[in-house]
């Protein structure tokens, strides 16, 4: 019988990281609390503390919003090719 896995919102996995941070209980109180293994605890805790210092860069909010307008771009690239495509193939 496999485990069925379930997704959290980044909310959750923030609020979960941030109590590991503290400190104020431990991982085996957490885990019981919000039903997660040791392990996811960690590593999101880990993940808080890499990306902690680049919260406040607006650096990483322009790289991010760079990347967001060519992936956007490219999209609007192939769908004109494509509304291209299917008014000569329907003759208009």
């Amino acid at each position: 019988m496999s485990k069925k896995y379930t997704s959290h919102s980044d909310q959750f996995k923030f609020k979960v990281a941030l109590e590991a941070f503290k400190g104020a209980r431990t991982v085996a109180e957490m885990c019981q609390e919000f039903e997660l293994s040791a392990s996811q605890i960690y590593a999101w805790k880990k993940k808080l503390e890499e990306s902690g210092p680049n919260i406040f860069s607006s650096q990483s909010k322009q790289k991010n919003a760079d990347v967001d307008v060519e992936r956007l771009h490219a999209t609007i690239g192939k769908l004109k090719v494509e509304n291209d495509f299917l008014a000569k193939a329907l003759g208009r």
